[in-house]
């Protein structure tokens, strides 16, 4: 009975589990990434949903129910994150670099997107990239295959 009542008091600390994805998920953290950066100038536009969709279905086998309580799940973390290295430090650890490289090219397709590139999301990418120990010139090599996949050939400079 002392259980019982033990496990009340604790889902009452803890409050309603909504959604089925923990927040130590890598699928969370990796959504939560995108977030903040489709946040990066002020709006998240549905194509920018669009495209963060449609990566993680290429990504992960989900059905429609659990696709939208994974991204559900990652707006939930990154509205909670106060930093990116939250997710950064243990994405770094739990991805290979491939992953991490890969990682970072869908961070710059969720860029280009809305057919917009603005400082505040070079920043982050920048920052994003390095917290994940991707190289400055495979960032902008990523930088410039996303350009030249959102048919924006004129912001593909030199690395």
């Amino acid at each position: 009975m002392l259980e019982r009542l033990n496990a009340f008091v604790q889902s009452l600390m803890n409050g309603p589990q909504t959604g089925e994805f923990a927040m130590d998920d890598t699928r969370v953290m990796i959504v939560a990434l995108c977030f903040q950066v489709m946040e990066a100038d002020g709006t998240i536009s549905e194509v920018e949903r669009g495209v963060l969709k449609k990566s993680v279905q290429d990504h992960y086998p989900l059905d429609d129910a659990r696709l939208k309580a994974l991204l559900e799940a990652g707006e939930r973390a990154e509205h909670e994150a106060v930093d990116y290295y939250r997710f950064t430090s243990e994405l770094k650890r739990r991805l290979t670099d491939e992953q991490r490289l890969e990682l970072v090219e869908v961070l710059w397709d969720i860029v280009y997107a809305d057919g917009v590139r603005n400082e505040m999301e070079d920043h982050i990418l920048w920052r994003i990239a390095d917290l994940l120990a991707v190289s400055d010139r495979d960032r902008i090599l990523a930088r410039q295959h996303a350009a030249a996949r959102a048919g924006q050939a004129g912001d593909v400079d030199a690395v």
